[in-house]
């Protein structure tokens, strides 16, 4: 079992971020975890049916998090996180494969492999496991032990997809291909797409600008009307069905 769990995003500044994801996605953060403090960070964890949003933010100077907002020019996307069913067997391919792993989490009922990102090229890539029900409401330590009470999907019901960018989309496919070990195929205009088992990654070519990494996220609307009136009254950039906030391309599905 592979499944998305959680896509983190970075901002300069906590509060107008989530306040901007909460009015245009009709979405409710169920959970602040203390744990982001020993990195220096605050944050937000808001879920999108039975997937999160996180949003982190730097409280101090000379965080991993600010290096990364100094270097692609702003606020986006930071970390794609992962649900298996099996960490440990993950953390041994990482080694045959010789994937570094830059932080290993343990909370308990809750262990994680944090990859290097220099190995994994896109973003950071987080593979975890979390003990009790894999049922896709079950248990998520991140986002405390009550996040089944804000899930809000009037307006948004799922997140589905996410997209890399990189100057080279078909050789980081091929990287995160190899150490999710799950193939990679083209879509109908030959770009390269890993399928998780709820979820599509998507690579494609960095043309913003901002160079490689996380550039979107794949939501599927249930008020598609309303998500597009709210983003235009808060005077975001709106291109077809695609919402530019918190430097992310939010696309509708």
């Amino acid at each position: 079992m592979l499944r998305l769990r959680q896509i983190c995003l970075v901002a300069h500044e906590l509060q107008p971020a989530v306040e901007g994801l909460s009015e245009v996605f009709g979405l409710t953060t169920c959970f602040h975890d203390p744990a982001v403090g020993v990195y220096g960070l605050e944050n937000a964890l808001l879920p999108v049916g039975t997937n999160f949003l996180e949003v982190v933010a730097p409280v101090e100077a000379g965080t991993a998090a600010g290096r990364y907002l100094a270097r692609r020019g702003g606020d986006g996307g930071y970390m794609v996180i992962l649900q298996c069913d099996d960490v440990e067997a993950r953390r041994d391919r990482m080694g045959e494969l010789g994937v570094r792993i830059a932080n290993p989490l343990n909370y308990g009922d809750f262990t994680g492999i944090q990859l290097h990102p220099r190995d994994t090229g896109g973003s950071m890539l987080e593979t975890d496991q979390n003990e009790g029900s894999l049922a896709p409401d079950g248990p998520w330590h991140p986002a405390g032990d009550n996040w089944q009470n804000a899930v809000r999907t009037d307006r948004t019901r799922a997140m589905v997809g996410a997209e890399l960018q990189s100057p080279d989309p078909a050789t980081l496919a091929a990287r995160w291909g190899r150490i999710l070990d799950r193939p990679v195929v083209a879509d109908a205009s030959g770009v390269p797409e890993l399928a998780l088992d709820n979820a599509t990654l998507r690579f494609v070519e960095a043309a913003d600008g901002r160079g490689e990494g996380l550039g979107g996220i794949d939501l599927q609307a249930a008020d598609r009307g309303a998500i597009l009136s709210a983003a235009e009254a808060r005077g975001l950039t709106v291109r077809g069905d695609s919402i530019s906030l918190c430097g992310t391309r939010f696309r509708m599905v």
